[in-house]
Formats: C-alpha cells, sequence, structure tokens
C-alpha cells in the first residue's frame, strides 16, 4: 500500500458563495487521508499520544490548486509517503475529482513528530519507525 487512498464528499459547509470548495479545506481533506492511512496501517493517534507520549502536527506544507471542486462531487485523496525521518514524516497527497480524474490539488507535507507534553520535537519510536519505513516510496516529485 505505497499510495493510500480515502474518498471524500464536498458538502456545502466545504464551500465558498460560488459553490466552489475554500482552498483552506483541502487541507483538511488531507490531514483526514493522512490520519487514515495511519490508521490502515496500525496506529491510532490516540493511542500513539495515550501509550506512546507522542503527536504529530504539520511542520510545513507547500500546496499548488490546480483545478476547482465544487459542491456535492465525490473527491479521492492519495496519501503516499515519500519519507520517514528520524523526528518526521513526509507525504505527497493529491486531491483527484473522480468523475473526470482531474487533479484538484496536490500538496507536499512534513509533519513532525513532538512530544505530547511539552510539544517540543520527539525521535519516533524505532519500531514505530521500522513500521513505517517499508511505506516510503521515495523523493517526491517538484510540485510544478
Amino acid at each position: 500500500m505505497l499510495t493510500f487512498t480515502w474518498p471524500v464528499r464536498v458538502y456545502y459547509e466545504d464551500t465558498d458563495a460560488g459553490g466552489v470548495v475554500f482552498y483552506a479545506n483541502y487541507l483538511k481533506f488531507m490531514e483526514r487521508a493522512r490520519t487514515e492511512w495511519l490508521r490502515a496501517v496500525g496506529y491510532e493517534q490516540d493511542l500513539l499520544r495515550a501509550r506512546r507520549g507522542i503527536l504529530f502536527a504539520v511542520r510545513r506544507v507547500t500546496i499548488d490548486y490546480l483545478a476547482p471542486a465544487r459542491l456535492d462531487e465525490c473527491l479521492s485523496v492519495t496519501s503516499r509517503l515519500v519519507r520517514a525521518g528520524g523526528a518526521s514524516l513526509e507525504f505527497d497527497q493529491q486531491v483527484m475529482r473522480d468523475s473526470d480524474a482531474s487533479c484538484c490539488c496536490r500538496g507536499a507535507v512534513k509533519i513532525a513528530c513532538l512530544h505530547a507534553d511539552t510539544l517540543r520535537p520527539a525521535r519516533l519510536p524505532g519500531d514505530l519507525l521500522s513500521e513505517l519505513l517499508p511505506f516510503a516510496s521515495g523523493p517526491a516529485e517538484p510540485l510544478s
């Protein structure tokens, strides 16, 4: 499972006055897809915090908006882990329109691992890192 796909339907609350997805909501779609990716590989974020004392936070996002998504459209959000480092994960993500397979937006997202109590950087636990490394598919393609 190098590329994970999560379905999303565009609701009224996701759109602006023109019926187009508000730009910041693509980040929410991507967040949900990364959370579901983590769940699919066997980890729940609440349990990582409770049992391991770590949490994940977005450190950097580069996003390229390519085509608008509109009210009631079905989308697929893909998540591909491209790098797992000592204290971070990097993802390449895309939001695709199901009806015509066009890419609405694409993002490169760097996630930092943090100590839950101090919110300071933390190393990924060795066993967690070892389990995630096989999913890493190499460097992300640059956004154009």
